[in-house]
Protein backbone atom coordinates (compact mmCIF):
# COMPACT_ATOMS: atom_id res chain seq x y z
CA UNK A 1 0.00 0.00 0.00
CA UNK A 2 1.39 3.12 -0.89
CA UNK A 3 2.27 5.48 1.83
CA UNK A 4 2.63 2.25 4.13
CA UNK A 5 6.43 0.55 4.79
CA UNK A 6 7.33 -2.30 4.81
CA UNK A 7 10.42 -4.78 6.02
CA UNK A 8 10.99 -7.14 3.11
CA UNK A 9 12.93 -10.75 3.95
CA UNK A 10 13.40 -13.85 2.82
CA UNK A 11 16.33 -16.51 2.95
CA UNK A 12 17.48 -19.55 0.95
CA UNK A 13 15.66 -22.97 0.95
CA UNK A 14 16.87 -24.74 4.38
CA UNK A 15 18.66 -21.44 5.72
CA UNK A 16 21.48 -22.46 2.45
CA UNK A 17 24.25 -19.96 1.36
CA UNK A 18 22.69 -18.12 -1.67
CA UNK A 19 25.71 -15.58 -2.01
CA UNK A 20 28.68 -17.39 -1.94
CA UNK A 21 31.50 -14.82 -3.70
CA UNK A 22 31.32 -10.79 -4.48
CA UNK A 23 30.18 -11.26 -8.03
CA UNK A 24 27.11 -13.05 -6.22
CA UNK A 25 26.46 -9.91 -3.83
CA UNK A 26 27.51 -7.62 -6.38
CA UNK A 27 24.48 -8.73 -9.18
CA UNK A 28 22.06 -8.91 -6.24
CA UNK A 29 23.15 -5.52 -5.45
CA UNK A 30 22.90 -4.13 -9.14
CA UNK A 31 19.15 -5.80 -9.52
CA UNK A 32 18.16 -4.39 -6.47
CA UNK A 33 18.62 -1.19 -8.68
CA UNK A 34 17.92 -2.60 -12.22
CA UNK A 35 14.42 -3.93 -11.21
CA UNK A 36 13.09 -1.03 -9.82
CA UNK A 37 11.40 -0.04 -12.93
CA UNK A 38 8.53 -0.97 -14.70
CA UNK A 39 10.90 -1.17 -17.93
CA UNK A 40 12.52 -4.50 -18.93
CA UNK A 41 16.41 -4.77 -19.61
CA UNK A 42 18.88 -6.98 -20.14
CA UNK A 43 20.73 -7.17 -17.35
CA UNK A 44 23.89 -9.38 -18.92
CA UNK A 45 24.40 -7.12 -21.78
CA UNK A 46 24.33 -3.67 -19.01
CA UNK A 47 27.17 -5.37 -17.15
CA UNK A 48 29.09 -6.51 -20.44
CA UNK A 49 28.69 -3.10 -21.90
CA UNK A 50 30.01 -1.48 -18.83
CA UNK A 51 26.62 0.30 -18.15
CA UNK A 52 25.31 -0.45 -14.74
CA UNK A 53 24.08 2.33 -12.40
CA UNK A 54 23.82 5.11 -14.74
CA UNK A 55 21.14 3.67 -16.53
CA UNK A 56 17.64 5.75 -17.19
CA UNK A 57 15.27 3.26 -14.95
CA UNK A 58 12.32 5.57 -15.09
CA UNK A 59 9.67 5.69 -12.43
CA UNK A 60 10.65 3.09 -9.63
CA UNK A 61 7.89 0.82 -8.30
CA UNK A 62 9.39 0.92 -4.91
CA UNK A 63 11.34 3.46 -2.67
CA UNK A 64 14.31 1.60 -0.87
CA UNK A 65 15.43 3.26 2.77
CA UNK A 66 17.21 0.23 3.67
CA UNK A 67 18.88 -2.46 2.42
CA UNK A 68 21.33 -5.76 4.11
CA UNK A 69 22.60 -8.33 2.12
CA UNK A 70 24.00 -11.44 3.89
CA UNK A 71 25.00 -15.15 3.01
CA UNK A 72 21.84 -16.99 3.31
CA UNK A 73 19.42 -14.23 3.56
CA UNK A 74 18.66 -10.44 3.10
CA UNK A 75 16.40 -7.50 4.23
CA UNK A 76 14.80 -4.57 2.53
CA UNK A 77 13.20 -1.69 3.59
CA UNK A 78 10.39 -0.27 1.15
CA UNK A 79 7.01 1.90 0.51
CA UNK A 80 5.72 1.56 -3.00
CA UNK A 81 5.60 4.29 -5.56
CA UNK A 82 2.45 2.47 -7.18
CA UNK A 83 -0.18 0.14 -6.07
CA UNK A 84 1.42 -3.35 -6.53
CA UNK A 85 5.08 -1.93 -6.85
CA UNK A 86 6.17 -3.81 -3.66
CA UNK A 87 4.72 -7.34 -5.65
CA UNK A 88 5.85 -6.31 -8.81
CA UNK A 89 9.88 -5.37 -7.50
CA UNK A 90 9.76 -8.35 -5.60
CA UNK A 91 9.06 -11.29 -8.64
CA UNK A 92 11.19 -8.99 -10.85
CA UNK A 93 14.30 -9.26 -8.31
CA UNK A 94 13.77 -11.87 -6.94
CA UNK A 95 13.46 -14.33 -10.60
CA UNK A 96 16.05 -12.63 -12.19
CA UNK A 97 18.78 -13.71 -9.29
CA UNK A 98 17.46 -17.29 -9.47
CA UNK A 99 17.91 -17.18 -13.39
CA UNK A 100 21.40 -15.53 -12.62
CA UNK A 101 22.29 -18.00 -9.56
CA UNK A 102 21.03 -21.38 -11.09
CA UNK A 103 22.85 -20.63 -14.31
CA UNK A 104 26.45 -19.89 -12.64
CA UNK A 105 25.81 -22.98 -10.58
CA UNK A 106 24.53 -25.25 -13.16
CA UNK A 107 21.27 -26.22 -10.57
CA UNK A 108 17.28 -26.30 -10.98
CA UNK A 109 14.58 -25.69 -8.88
CA UNK A 110 13.58 -22.68 -6.28
CA UNK A 111 16.49 -21.17 -4.69
CA UNK A 112 14.16 -19.27 -1.85
CA UNK A 113 12.25 -20.33 1.20
CA UNK A 114 9.11 -19.41 -0.55
CA UNK A 115 7.50 -16.23 -1.15
CA UNK A 116 9.49 -12.87 0.39
CA UNK A 117 8.02 -12.02 3.62
CA UNK A 118 7.02 -8.64 4.28
CA UNK A 119 6.07 -6.81 8.16
CA UNK A 120 4.04 -3.51 7.89
CA UNK A 121 5.88 -1.02 10.17
CA UNK A 122 2.59 0.19 12.11
CA UNK A 123 4.06 2.73 14.06
CA UNK A 124 7.21 5.41 13.72
CA UNK A 125 9.06 3.83 16.91
CA UNK A 126 9.47 -0.02 14.91
CA UNK A 127 9.70 2.27 11.81
CA UNK A 128 13.00 3.86 12.82
CA UNK A 129 14.03 0.70 14.99
CA UNK A 130 14.14 -1.19 11.45
CA UNK A 131 16.95 1.07 10.50
CA UNK A 132 18.92 -0.22 13.32
CA UNK A 133 17.83 -3.58 12.96
CA UNK A 134 18.71 -4.40 9.21
CA UNK A 135 22.15 -2.34 9.52
CA UNK A 136 23.36 -3.90 12.67
CA UNK A 137 23.24 -7.95 10.51
CA UNK A 138 26.36 -8.42 9.41
CA UNK A 139 27.82 -8.46 13.39
CA UNK A 140 26.55 -11.17 13.57
CA UNK A 141 29.34 -12.00 11.21
CA UNK A 142 32.68 -10.44 13.56
CA UNK A 143 30.40 -11.48 16.80
CA UNK A 144 28.49 -14.46 16.06
CA UNK A 145 26.54 -13.94 20.17
CA UNK A 146 26.26 -10.29 20.40
CA UNK A 147 22.63 -10.24 20.61
CA UNK A 148 22.90 -12.56 23.48
CA UNK A 149 26.08 -11.08 25.33
CA UNK A 150 26.50 -7.44 23.46
CA UNK A 151 28.62 -5.77 21.89
CA UNK A 152 32.35 -6.26 23.20
CA UNK A 153 33.28 -3.14 21.45
CA UNK A 154 31.16 -0.64 19.59
CA UNK A 155 34.67 0.83 17.87
CA UNK A 156 34.94 -2.30 16.75
CA UNK A 157 31.24 -3.23 15.25
CA UNK A 158 30.99 0.60 13.66
CA UNK A 159 34.49 -0.06 11.90
CA UNK A 160 33.32 -3.45 10.50
CA UNK A 161 29.96 -2.24 9.65
CA UNK A 162 31.64 0.63 7.58
CA UNK A 163 33.76 -2.19 5.43
CA UNK A 164 30.97 -4.41 4.74
CA UNK A 165 29.82 -3.59 1.29
CA UNK A 166 26.76 -5.38 1.04
CA UNK A 167 23.93 -2.96 3.04
CA UNK A 168 23.32 0.61 2.84
CA UNK A 169 25.14 1.63 6.03
CA UNK A 170 27.91 3.40 4.02
CA UNK A 171 25.50 5.46 2.09
CA UNK A 172 23.81 6.86 5.61
CA UNK A 173 27.42 8.23 6.32
CA UNK A 174 27.53 10.21 3.27
CA UNK A 175 29.66 7.77 1.44
CA UNK A 176 30.08 8.33 -2.48
CA UNK A 177 29.55 5.43 -4.03
CA UNK A 178 28.18 4.04 -7.14
CA UNK A 179 25.30 1.78 -5.24
CA UNK A 180 23.67 5.50 -3.39
CA UNK A 181 21.34 5.40 -6.13
CA UNK A 182 19.41 2.36 -5.23
CA UNK A 183 18.33 4.04 -1.97
CA UNK A 184 15.43 6.87 -2.09
CA UNK A 185 16.20 8.30 1.38
CA UNK A 186 14.03 11.84 1.05
CA UNK A 187 11.08 8.96 1.04
CA UNK A 188 11.63 8.54 4.49
CA UNK A 189 11.70 9.78 7.74
CA UNK A 190 14.64 11.93 8.33
CA UNK A 191 15.66 10.09 11.67
CA UNK A 192 19.26 11.03 11.35
CA UNK A 193 20.16 14.62 10.57
CA UNK A 194 23.85 13.68 10.44
CA UNK A 195 26.11 11.27 10.39
CA UNK A 196 27.29 11.33 14.00
CA UNK A 197 23.49 11.19 15.04
CA UNK A 198 22.72 8.10 12.91
CA UNK A 199 25.86 6.02 14.51
CA UNK A 200 25.16 6.91 17.80
CA UNK A 201 20.85 6.09 17.61
CA UNK A 202 21.82 3.03 15.13
CA UNK A 203 23.26 1.66 18.36
CA UNK A 204 20.97 2.96 20.85
CA UNK A 205 17.95 0.74 19.61
CA UNK A 206 20.59 -2.66 20.00
CA UNK A 207 17.62 -3.17 22.92
CA UNK A 208 14.39 -2.36 21.88
CA UNK A 209 11.91 -5.31 22.35
CA UNK A 210 9.21 -5.09 19.67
Amino acid sequence: MQGEFYHIYNRGNSKQKIFHDQQDYDRFLFLLFICNSGHRFNVFNLIRDGSSYDVERGKNLVNIGVYCIMQNHFHILITETVEGGISRFMQKLSTAYVMYYNQKYKRTGSLFEGKFKAEHAVNDRYLKYLFSYIHLNPIKLLEPKWKELGIKSKGKAVNYLKSYRYSSFEDYLAEDRAEAVILNKESFPGYFPTVKTFINEIFDWINYEV
